[in-house]
């Protein structure tokens, strides 16, 4: 016997003429080869299950293949649960996904041995796989109940939705509250039935005549649920309903309906009713486990027949109940004795060979209290989750195994784990209460420091900048006798807080996490790539860059170097950065930056490749190729929409900064200051402050300039605040504060002169010719010119020649003028720095000279993305690979591919080479 089709019933009753209008419409869109993605949100019982009913058959009918999945609440801690029911049945199509792709997805699913997948890697397989699926015919696919899907399935399948583009494929979620994982998609809200409706469902759903105003309280009651309607007058005897006497009231409605079903529940025989509480306890659906388990609760297999007959459950190939909401019913219906004693059944009947992490739940829902063997189970399947890359799962287990031991110092070490867990997996709340539950209970002098690392972790995840760094300092100085290495990776941590939280640092500045640092004892030899750093930070911080260069050399070199532990290059390779711009070493900070690239590309860990995103693109800004600044830009954003954790931007502000555009750096600016002052990250504001001095030298504002440059010194950002220096120097002269650009000076010249490279020595020229007179400065010039054309950056040569034509025109040598102001404004239009080239425009009309206006190349009106998709392509990536890195399908690849190619006016990927070809441009890192 079937479940009564009660939701089939109540859906013929009422069109839903708006709603099933749109599921039409998803369908012939993506019957038409294009992208949807929806999230149907609604009360329980509104009818969300009946429209993706209906939107399965409509898919169907006009030949799109559907794949279907259900959550279930018992199944959240179980990582990728949800994500394997959907795509089991899929995997056929795997082989033909980009190989970390395809080892990304069978490691989730506990199919292969690997490294711990990145949970947005993942998701970006689902978008493979979906588009490969669709590949052979348009697909559909439906995820009910989806507020119950564990937290990795819903991260990974919110990901490929929102990576859909060009695919044939509707992604359609229905849900309670979709959450934060789907945030972002269109929705579509499921209301309740008109008052008409609601009454003729009433009436066809009662057996006789009700009272008009009894109906109407109930229809009102009810707010045209339909499930409400038919579920809630069941049970109640006619002189109950006759008088509203029995009515739910003011219950919440979800409640109102779960008592409904329980006094069902209520009227079934004894042994029926403790099968269906059996089958309520197991999430998987599995029929045969619920009979063995059965069988040792001397349950009969025909107990079953009459929890059919009443249309409560099926129980056929799977174990179906007619709405979640019956299951949770019979589940708390039955005492905790009685759930115990389930559990254990299911724990017995269940192969620990086969699920040892389902066995492993339910001997802990078995368990009344502490119980080291099973805590200890626990977290083995919490190490098997961490390694699928199911860390809130893991935080779970973890979670659970705590509250079933009893050894103190053990219960500490587990809500600790969880609480790592938690912070990685993201979930910053949790974390933090899990801490707070740790260092209430006793802890060890090793586990309490570690809580202290936690807690500065978390402060500086989620952006309480200021709070970090004397939190990580606190934890760094209490580690030191305990753990020399993680002291010294926790000074460095404290010391990286620092720097981002800068002038609004307060307690735990770089100066008193430097001064700390100073004084521990020397690291093991030979020193790890941090140790250097760590002592070569904290000697430019208390001593200055003349001390602190050759340390400083010989950390960068270590990081620059192909045998630097991929570890350290991802969680310090910022500060490494760092140090190789505060010698002005611009080959070393771009040889970092592409190697943590790559590190953090290779492992899929998409979240550790925002930072060195952002600095390739500031490196090739530096170097003028704006074009592929703007390319890296874009896949960052990419990167941070997929993660959802978006960094500030910038790269962007420096990029709008050197193209001298106002208007789009105004609002850029506004927004990090904002965060800056709301988060504690002076960093931030610096970097603002630094951008704007750059956006008014360019226009000519000189006094603006100045202002922004001394703010951003004042910051006194260990890293930024040099960058201004030239800035202030300029606008300084211009203005006549000669004896603040002669002070700077003398700041940048410390710097400079410590890094001995050409582009500081190069940039050290142009500055003290600027302060210099007579000859003097010529000299400066022309040293200048020749050491920053050593170099590939670009802007600063150019800027040099437009300081020296401008200087020559002042002197009355025109002719010499113009050759210097050329090359300048051939520059800045060839790398599009328009506020400077309108600059050096206007001095070469003074000298007399026709400037001619240049026009952008073809390639100008691509997009971001699209200049990003056509460089890969030139150079040979196949649209998969393209893909993968640009979090793209490969069918999304070939729809921009076309755009491309009718932009540039070109038919093939053989023509992108002369399409593209532009002098002197540098290619951006793949």
């Amino acid at each position: 016997m079937t479940i009564h089709p009660i939701r089939g019933r109540a859906a013929g009753l009422t069109d839903r003429r708006s709603e099933r209008g749109m599921l039409d419409r998803l369908v012939e869109a993506v019957r038409a080869g294009q992208s949807r993605a929806l999230a149907l949100r609604g009360d329980p019982g509104i009818g969300k299950t009946v429209l993706l009913d209906y939107l399965a058959g409509r898919a169907s009918g006009v030949g799109l293949r559907v794949a279907r999945a259900v959550a279930v609440q018992s199944e959240m801690e179980l990582a990728f649960a949800g994500l394997h029911q959907l795509c089991a049945p899929m995997l056929g199509h795997a082989e033909r996904l980009p190989a970390p792709q395809r080892d990304a997805l069978r490691t989730a699913f506990g199919l292969a041995a690997g490294p711990p997948p990145d949970r947005f890697f993942v998701g970006l397989a689902v978008l493979s796989l979906l588009s490969e699926v669709a590949g052979d015919r348009p697909l559909v696919v439906l995820v009910d109940d989806a507020q119950w899907l564990d937290r990795a399935s819903a991260q990974a399948l919110g990901i490929a939705a929102r990576r859909l583009a060009a695919d044939p494929v509707g992604l359609v979620f229905a849900a309670r509250d979709p959450g934060a994982e789907l945030g972002g998609l269109p929705e579509l809200e499921v209301a309740g039935l008109p008052d008409e409706d609601a009454r003729a469902l009433l009436d066809w759903a009662l057996a006789g005549p009700l009272d008009e105003r009894v109906r109407d309280l109930i229809v009102a009651e009810t707010r045209g649920n339909p499930l409400a309607l038919l579920e809630l007058p069941r049970g109640l005897g006619p002189a109950e309903l006759a008088g509203g006497f029995g009515l739910p009231g003011a219950a919440p409605l979800t409640a109102a309906i779960e008592d409904s079903f329980a006094r069902q529940l209520e009227a079934l025989p004894d042994q029926t009713r403790r099968l269906v509480q059996l089958a309520a306890a197991d999430p998987s659906g599995d029929w045969v486990l619920v009979w063995r388990a059965a069988g040792r609760l001397g349950i009969p297999v025909q107990a079953g027949g009459p929890a059919v007959e009443a249309g409560l459950v099926e129980f056929g190939a799977r174990v179906r109940f007619r709405h979640p909401l019956v299951r949770s019913a019979a589940y708390r219906s039955a005492a905790i004795p009685d759930r115990q004693r389930m559990h254990a059944a299911l724990a017995e009947a269940t192969d620990p060979a086969v699920d040892p992490d389902r066995r492993a739940w339910h001997r802990a829902q078995a368990t009344a209290g502490p119980d080291e063997e099973v805590a200890a189970e626990l977290e083995r399947s919490a190490g098997r989750a961490q390694a699928r890359g199911g860390l809130a799962a893991a935080a779970a287990f973890l979670e659970r195994s705590a509250a079933l031991t009893a050894d103190p110092a053990r219960y500490a070490q587990r809500i600790l784990a969880a609480a790592q867990a938690s912070l990685q997996a993201g979930a910053f709340g949790k974390a933090l209460a899990l801490l707070t539950t740790a260092v209430a209970g006793p802890l060890d002098e090793f586990a309490s420091a570690r809580a202290d690392l936690l807690r500065g972790q978390i402060a500086f995840a989620v952006g309480q900048g200021s709070d970090a760094p004397p939190l990580l300092l606190k934890a760094a100085k209490r580690l030191e006798p305990l753990n020399r290495d993680l002291a010294r990776d926790t000074y460095l941590s404290a010391w990286m807080a620092a720097a981002f939280a800068g002038h609004l640092a307060g307690a735990g500045d770089i100066q008193e996490v430097s001064r700390a640092a100073r004084a521990l004892a020397p690291p093991k030899q030979p020193p790890r790539p941090l140790d250097l750093l760590l002592d070569g930070l904290a000697l430019l911080a208390i001593d200055g860059p003349g001390a602190a260069a050759p340390a400083l050399r010989q950390a960068v070199s270590a990081f620059a170097g192909a045998d630097a532990p991929a570890q350290e290059l991802l969680q310090f390779g910022q500060m490494a950065f760092g140090a190789a711009n505060a010698l002005w070493d611009e080959d070393c900070f771009r040889t970092i930056m592409v190697r943590q690239f790559r590190v953090a590309r290779d492992l899929g860990a998409l979240d550790l490749m925002l930072m060195p995103l952002q600095g390739l693109a500031e490196v090739d800004t530096w170097r003028g190729d704006f074009e592929a600044a703007d390319s890296l830009i874009a896949e960052a954003d990419a990167v941070g929409e997929a993660t959802g954790n978006p960094l500030a931007p910038f790269a962007a502000m420096f990029l709008a900064a050197m193209r001298g555009n106002q208007a789009e750096l105004a609002p850029l600016i506004e927004a990090a200051l904002a965060a800056a002052e709301a988060g504690g990250l002076g960093g931030a504001a610096t970097q603002a402050h630094w951008v704007a001095a750059i956006l008014h030298n360019g226009l000519g504002r000189y006094a603006d300039a100045l202002a922004a440059a001394e703010q951003a010194i004042r910051d006194a950002n260990v890293f930024v605040s040099n960058w201004a220096l030239p800035e202030l120097i300029e606008a300084a002269v211009r203005t006549g504060g000669t004896l603040a650009a002669a002070a700077a000076l003398d700041r940048l010249a410390e710097t400079t002169q410590a890094g001995g490279t050409d582009y500081g020595l190069g940039l050290e020229a142009r500055s003290r010719a600027l302060v210099s007179r007579g000859d003097a400065a010529e000299g400066w010039y022309r040293e200048a010119i020749d050491r920053l054309g050593r170099t590939p950056l670009r802007p600063d040569l150019a800027r040099a020649h437009l300081l020296y034509g401008e200087w020559l025109r002042r002197k009355g040598r025109r002719v010499d003028a113009r050759g210097q102001l050329r090359s300048a404004h051939d520059m800045f239009a060839a790398m599009g720095m328009e506020a400077f080239g309108e600059r050096a425009r206007r001095e070469l009309i003074a000298t007399g000279e026709k400037v001619r206006k240049r026009s952008v190349g073809t390639h100008g009106q691509l997009t971001p993305q699209e200049e990003q998709i056509a460089r890969l392509a030139r150079d040979g990536r196949t649209s998969p690979e393209i893909g993968a890195q640009l979090f793209l399908s490969a069918r999304t690849v070939e729809w921009h591919l076309g755009k491309i190619f009718t932009k540039l006016g070109i038919g093939s990927r053989r023509e992108l080479h002369a399409a593209l070809a532009r002098p002197g441009q540098q290619d951006q890192v793949t």
